[in-house]
């Protein structure tokens, strides 16, 4: 399962071409049986983990098909390595918009902004054309849309996936990125944040 679950798309100075991965299975996953105590009830774990604040983000792929582009919303996000330059975010493996991403075999992860709370509830919906009234263009390198108004952009390509539990965790390898606030003269872009299941913004101490 882990050499099925990572998987290589650039392969040694071919810096420009790019495999989709093939989307892993939905495997049953061992469950807590009925005379087993759960380790952590589901309900108390998201509670406390709620505290956590985080960044909120949107993760898109250009399409690869008829159905369009590809993006959900995403706070499982995080800088991952310097040199090489990687990213990663996680997705639950029931999500049916993961395989469009894998298809493609790269994303751009767009870091939303204090006022687009309402594009974050957009694109955390199933079943809905999540692009309909969204203002984007094309990612410089792989073309994924990057959404007008986000705080920042990480444009990457698929570098590997790998299992984690009832999600996967999918390493991005960044290609091109910037922010909202580049040059001296822009002025600072404020970050949309989530924290115990509300959005809010961010104030400096």
């Amino acid at each position: 399962m882990a050499a099925a679950a990572v998987r290589y798309l650039r392969s040694a100075g071919a810096r420009t071409a790019v495999e989709p991965v093939d989307p892993l299975p939905r495997p049953e996953l061992r469950s807590v049986g009925e005379d087993e105590r759960a380790p952590v009830d589901q309900a108390e774990f998201r509670r406390v983990l709620g505290n956590f604040a985080t960044g909120v983000t949107v993760v898109t792929a250009p399409a690869t098909t008829d159905d369009g582009p590809a993006g959900f919303a995403c706070q499982s996000f995080s800088s991952l390595s310097l040199d090489p330059p990687l990213v990663a975010f996680m997705v639950g493996r029931t999500s049916t918009t993961w395989p469009r991403i894998a298809r493609a075999g790269v994303f751009c992860v767009n870091v939303l902004a204090a006022d687009q709370g309402e594009v974050c509830r957009g694109f955390a919906v199933s079943g809905a054309d999540k692009f309909a009234g969204v203002a984007y263009d094309a990612s410089p390198t792989t073309g994924s849309p990057r959404l007008a108004g986000a705080a920042a952009w990480i444009d990457c390509t698929i570098h590997a996936v790998h299992t984690g539990g009832d999600h996967l965790i999918v390493v991005g390898r960044v290609e091109t990125l910037g922010a909202a606030d580049a040059g001296a003269d822009a002025a600072e872009v404020p970050p949309l944040l989530f924290h115990r299941g509300r959005f809010g913004g961010f104030t400096g101490i």
